[in-house]
This record gives C-alpha cells, sequence and structure tokens, in this order.
C-alpha cells in the first residue's frame, strides 16, 4: 500500500507528517511512503491513503472520504495557492477519488 506524505520541511508546524514518515519507512511491510513535494498533484487513485498535519487536531486521527467537505480551504490569492483541501474536495467532485484516508 502507498501512503502518499504531504507537508513542508521548511516549516515546523508542518513538517511533522515527513517526520513521521521517515522514521516508520521501512519499518511497515507492505507500506510505501510516498513523498510528495508542496503543490505537486495528488495521484488520482480510486482508494488513496495520505499522511499530513491537519491543524486543530491534538491526537492522531484517520479521517475518511465523508470528512472532505468539512476541510477548510486556505486563503489564495493565486493559482499555486490551491492546498490540499481544495484538491481533494476537487477530486472526489470529478469522482476520482472513491475512497479516502488521511491519516492527521
Amino acid at each position: 500500500m502507498k501512503v502518499y506524505v504531504f507537508g513542508n520541511e521548511d516549516l515546523s508546524e508542518d513538517s511533522t507528517a515527513i517526520d513521521i514518515a521517515r522514521e516508520l519507512e521501512n519499518k511497515i511491510d507492505g507500506v510505501e511512503f510516498v513523498f510528495l513535494k508542496p503543490n505537486e498533484d495528488i495521484p488520482t487513485e480510486k482508494v488513496l491513503v495520505i499522511m499530513d498535519v491537519v491543524k486543530g487536531l491534538k491526537e492522531v486521527r484517520i479521517l475518511d472520504e465523508t470528512h472532505i467537505d468539512k476541510l477548510k480551504n486556505a486563503p489564495r490569492y493565486s493559482a499555486h495557492d490551491f492546498d490540499l483541501g481544495f484538491q481533494l474536495k476537487y477530486l472526489k467532485k470529478l469522482g476520482k477519488i472513491s475512497e479516502l484516508k488521511i491519516i492527521g
């Protein structure tokens, strides 16, 4: 199973998922962590598992496709500002995501 890891290494408040995935890398049989760069497109897989920092969570939680509509979009000033929440909503609307797990 692929787990797509999001975050920004240059921002301490947004690098936790990257740090944890690097610590777990090659330690869980059958799990491959794929590190995506900020603003890199999300792979269009019917079953999508991602790991990212979720602002407001105090402990690790698994979110699913029912939570997509509850994600708040970050402020957008240009086409470069569309964040993960926006991309997930867009892919769901297009029917590109049928099952989603967010490790937050």
